[in-house]
C-alpha cells in the first residue's frame, strides 16, 4: 500500500502509540517546558519511520497543553495525551480550529492526487497564523512531507518562518531533509529519526495490524523493511512482497539487467493502481540513496544525483497523467545502467 493509498493504514493524527523514538520525543517534551520552543521543526527520516506521528503527538501534547508551566506539562514523563481528551478527538475528526495539516489532496477533475503540495494550499498558513488561536492557545501547521510543496508553496512558507507570530509551531515533515532549501532549513531546528530497531519495528506492526510479531509473513516483512513499521505495513500485501523480489532481482543484475524480467516487472506494476509504482520507485530510490552514501567517485556520485531527479520527475508525470508504466521501467533501468557503469 503506497501513501496515496490509505485506506488501511491508520492515519497518524489517529495513532496515540510511538515506538522507538523515546529520545526524539523527549527532546520536543524538554523545548516545550522550557518556555523557548522553536518555532519551527524539521522532523526527518526514512519514509515510515513514525515521522508524522510524532508531529501530530507533538501537536496534540501543545494544544491540550497551552500553557508549558502547568504541573501537567512540567511533570509529563511523553507528549502522550489520553484517546478520550476533547483535543484528540477532534484532531482524529480533522476538526480542531488550531491545527492546519497540509498534503497532497485530490485533484477533483482527474480524481488523483495532485503531483504536490499546492500553493493554494500553503498559502492557508499566512491567514492561519496572522489570526489569533480559536481557543487562546498555540497554532500548529503540519506539513507532510515539505518537499512536496512546489516552489511557490515553499516561498508562501518562508514568508511565515521569516516572521513568526508568538505562539506559532511548525512542524516540517521530512523524508529528505539534505533536500530541503537552505532557506527554510536554515529557520528551522532539525530533529532526525533513525529507523527503528526490529523490535520496535515489529511492536509498531502488531500495534497497527493485531497481527502476532511471530508469524512467517511479519517476520518477512520486518526483515525486509530496514527499520520502516510503514514500509512493513505495505510489504505484509502478498502483492508487494512479489513486487519488491522482482525489482531487488533486477536492481542486483545492473549493469545488465534481463531485458524479459523488465517485461514482467512493466506487467506487475499494473495501470492505475499507484501502489505498485510506489513501491517501485521506493525501491529504486533506496538503490541510489545507498551509491550516493557509498564509494563512489564525484563524477559518479554527480550522475547519481542526476538519475535521481530525472527518475522521479518521470515517475511523476506517470502517475499524474496516468501513463503506461512498462516504458518507464526500461527507461528507469537504462538511467541506472548508464549511472553504474565506471
Amino acid at each position: 500500500m503506497s501513501e496515496d493509498d490509505q485506506s488501511e493504514i491508520t492515519h497518524p493524527r489517529e495513532t496515540g502509540a510511538l515506538f522507538g523514538h523515546a529520545e526524539a520525543e523527549r527532546t520536543l517534551l524538554d523545548a516545550y517546558r522550557s518556555g523557548q520552543m522553536p518555532h519551527a521543526w524539521i522532523i526527518g527520516g526514512p519514509r515510515g519511520v513514525g515521522k508524522a506521528t510524532l508531529a501530530y503527538r507533538l501537536a496534540r501534547f501543545v494544544l491540550a497543553n497551552p500553557d508549558s508551566s502547568t504541573p501537567a506539562v512540567l511533570q509529563a514523563e511523553s507528549l502522550a495525551v489520553p484517546d478520550d481528551n476533547p483535543v484528540a478527538r477532534r484532531i482524529v475528526n480533522e476538526a480542531h480550529p488550531d491545527l492546519l495539516a497540509l498534503h497532497r489532496v485530490i485533484n477533483e477533475k482527474t480524481g488523483k492526487l495532485f503531483q504536490d503540495i499546492t500553493v493554494e494550499q500553503t498559502r492557508k498558513s499566512v491567514p492561519f497564523f496572522g489570526s489569533t488561536a480559536g481557543e487562546g492557545g498555540w497554532r500548529v501547521a503540519i506539513i507532510d512531507p515539505v518537499e512536496e510543496l512546489n516552489p511557490s508553496g515553499e516561498n508562501s512558507l518562508l514568508k511565515v518562518l521569516e516572521e513568526p507570530p508568538p505562539r506559532s509551531l511548525l512542524l516540517l515533515v521530512s523524508n529528505a531533509p539534505g533536500r530541503i532549501l537552505p532557506t527554510l532549513r536554515s529557520r528551522c531546528r532539525v530533529l532526525l529519526l533513525r529507523p527503528l530497531s526490529g523490535r520496535d519495528t515489529a511492536q509498531a506492526v502488531a500495534a497497527a495490524t493485531g497481527q502476532d510479531a511471530a508469524d512467517d509473513d511479519v517476520i518477512e516483512a520486518i526483515a525486509a523493511a530496514n527499520g520502516s513499521p510503514g514500509r512493513a505495513l505495505e510489504l505484509l500485501d502478498s502483492k508487494v512482497l512479489g513486487l519488491r523480489q522482482k525489482v531487488v532481482g533486477l536492481l542486483d543484475q545492473l549493469p545488465s539487467p534481463d531485458p524479459q524480467a523488465m517485461h514482467a516487472l512493466g506487467d506487475a506494476l499494473g495501470y492505475s493502481d499507484p501502489a505498485p509504482l510506489a513501491t517501485f520507485i521506493d525501491l529504486v530510490n533506496e538503490w541510489l540513496s545507498n551509491q550516493l552514501s557509498g564509494g563512489a567517485d564525484k563524477a559518479q556520485l554527480a550522475r547519481f544525483a542526476d538519475v535521481w531527479q530525472d527518475i522521479n520527475q518521470r515517475a511523476r508525470d506517470v502517475a499524474e497523467y496516468n501513463l503506461e508504466r512498462k516504458p518507464l521501467v526500461f527507461t528507469v533501468f537504462g538511467l541506472l545502467s548508464d549511472a553504474a557503469r565506471v
